[in-house]
């Protein structure tokens, strides 16, 4: 859809007026540090074009109006004190934020309606949720003064991932949604949340994002499970020696307590953390010098160890990720989020697009059979008001 003006009529079709405001948030994607942001290391994403966009007015009927265009149920509750979450719609996600905005802050909130359209694939692993909790309480922060800054509203919306949806994530989704900035990506400490912001400039190469279409939840995945996974790890180590983290740890000095770790598959995820932290440091040097190609190696590296000792690639994007080791045009490639489906990126040189999506795709149809999706998206930015009225 056109976005802004046909989001705008069916706003005024469904509630009767034109929006009073609009705003827009960003999906993201991760460079490379994969299941690091629960283990306290450092990650490196970015904020993509593709996101939330959200139509709101007030109304005075003591009633939130929650609706979507992409998809056909809606809901309307009464304005409560606090509300809880009911079955798996996606309108729990900008509820549990209206939930958690009324236990931080005195906001005088009458009524709501709302409308939102979001062009990220659900399920893909590109962040759909923690777009729709920042680009409301964004909206939220700035129609009601709230005076909320940035790091304190992504702390809110990790709160409703974690409480009122029930997934164990790690801060990085909503960090990376609301400090997003065009051509630039982010190295956040997960632990400490100090971050830079680094210049991202893929010069000859594009970011591709190949989504797997197969659809994924992480509250129904084996998430909660890998986290769990590592604080065994964690607590193991304890044993010997001063630690809160994993990411704590160099490469060298977990090889030199490793034997610490009794349970096998707690040593694989363990060792994928330590590895996967030192890669991230390794790619922001690689950025930093301009060395697309050994950035793209890291890549590489970063997938197999997601595939073989944390065990969450799968068929689907072993598949992208082989085919494109055996593309020339593509100088890195791995799958990005939490797995089990979701989509890959990769670094492709420019001009190759359709050639890569036309071979491509015949491939992964081969070995599937059904298609992939494949997008060429531009590193954005993060959160902003479109228009108020």
């Amino acid at each position: 859809m056109e976005t802004k003006n046909q989001l705008k009529q069916l706003f005024q079709e469904k509630y009767g007026y034109i929006p009073h405001y609009e705003f827009f948030a960003p999906g993201r994607v991760n460079l490379i540090g994969e299941h690091i942001d629960y283990n306290g290391g450092l990650v490196m994403p970015c904020a993509i074009s593709m996101g939330t966009w959200l139509c709101i007015g007030k109304n005075d009927d003591n009633v939130i109006k929650l609706s979507s265009v992409n998809f056909d149920d809606a809901v309307e509750v009464p304005l409560q004190r606090s509300f809880e979450k009911t079955g798996p719609e996606w309108f729990n996600y900008p509820l549990g934020v209206i939930n958690e905005l009324q236990q931080s802050v005195d906001w005088q909130c009458k009524g709501l309606d709302l409308l939102f359209y979001g062009n990220i694939p659900i399920g893909s692993g590109l962040s759909s949720s923690a777009s729709i909790e920042v680009v409301t309480a964004f909206a939220l922060n700035q129609i009601y003064n709230l005076g909320i800054d940035k790091l304190s509203l992504v702390k809110l919306c990790k709160k409703v991932e974690n409480h009122f949806i029930g997934v164990n994530s790690g801060i990085m989704d909503q960090f990376a949604v609301a400090f997003g900035e065009k051509d630039s990506a982010i190295i956040l400490n997960c632990d400490t949340l100090k971050h830079k912001i680094i210049a991202c400039d893929l010069g000859d190469y594009s970011l591709a994002i190949i989504n797997t279409n197969k659809k994924r939840t992480l509250a129904d995945s084996k998430y909660n499970q890998l986290v769990a996974e590592c604080q065994e790890a964690l607590t193991y180590l304890q044993q010997e020696i001063n630690l809160n983290h994993l990411c704590e740890l160099t490469a060298e000095k977990f090889a030199l307590h490793q034997h610490l770790i009794k349970d096998e598959t707690a040593l694989k995820r363990a060792t994928h953390v330590v590895k996967e932290n030192d890669r991230v440091v390794s790619a922001a040097k690689m950025l930093a010098q301009g060395d697309l190609t050994n950035f793209g190696k890291l890549m590489y590296a970063s997938h197999q160890s997601l595939k073989e000792l944390y065990e969450v690639s799968g068929k689907e994007l072993d598949t992208i990720v082989e085919f494109c080791i055996g593309y020339e045009h593509v100088i890195g490639a791995r799958m990005t989020g939490a797995g089990f489906g979701g989509c890959a990126i990769a670094l492709l040189q420019k001009g190759w697009e359709e050639d890569f999506a036309k071979y491509l795709s015949e491939y992964y149809f081969n070995e599937m059979g059904y298609y992939a999706t494949i997008y060429v998206e531009e590193i954005g930015d993060g959160p902003k008001v479109i228009n108020t009225h």
